[in-house]
């Protein structure tokens, strides 16, 4: 846990380094990991904050994909008339956090 804590604050304090800038009132936009409690921005981010939010985001894309995807499917298959029900699909965001490389 403390190799992949200290990892994380030196990976972030890398890519801060890199996109950095001299005052605050200038950033127009920032990166941060969503969780379905509602979006946190903290100053400094834990790696542990970060496993929690990308744990509850695979969880709500599981659920999504069960009540929303694959009924909405089936709904179609079944020639069932009904409205579509957009949400947002964060498999993107998951599958970059995942990915094996």
């Amino acid at each position: 846990k403390t190799i992949y804590g200290a990892l994380f604050l030196w990976v972030v304090d890398q890519v801060n380094k890199s996109v950095s800038w001299k005052d605050d009132k200038e950033v127009r936009s920032s990166v941060g990991v969503l969780d379905i409690f509602g979006f946190e921005c903290f100053k400094i981010n834990s790696f542990e904050q970060l496993c929690i939010n990308f744990t509850n985001e695979a969880l709500q894309q599981q659920f999504n994909k069960f009540i929303f995807k694959l009924e909405q499917e089936e709904y179609e298959a079944e020639k069932i008339e009904w409205a579509f029900i957009s949400f947002p699909d964060n498999q993107d965001c998951l599958d970059t956090i995942q990915q094996k490389k």
